[in-house]
């Protein structure tokens, strides 16, 4: 669970992106929004696609370094350093 201010964990992060860019196909299928909030609905899509996209690509560079220990050994290092 996170506190104030806390940002949730990425896969939670990346469970509510796709949630919402379904979410918002789903709207855009509808032919129920206004162009107005058609566009905006279309920009916030646009934004989760990339935040996923990021996400998704952190967590392979993750992976790939833990597969690229020479002598065998299974070591995390934090991509934010």
């Amino acid at each position: 669970m996170t506190g104030a201010g806390e940002s949730p964990p990425p896969g939670a992060r990346l469970a509510e992106d796709l949630r919402r860019l379904e979410e918002i196909v789903r709207l855009l299928e509808s032919d129920e929004p206004e162009l107005d909030e058609a566009l905006a609905l279309f920009e916030e899509g646009v934004t989760r696609l990339r935040q996923a996209r990021d996400q998704l690509a952190q967590a392979e560079l993750t992976v790939q370094r833990v597969l690229e220990e020479a002598d065998g050994t299974i070591r995390l290092e934090d991509l934010d350093e």
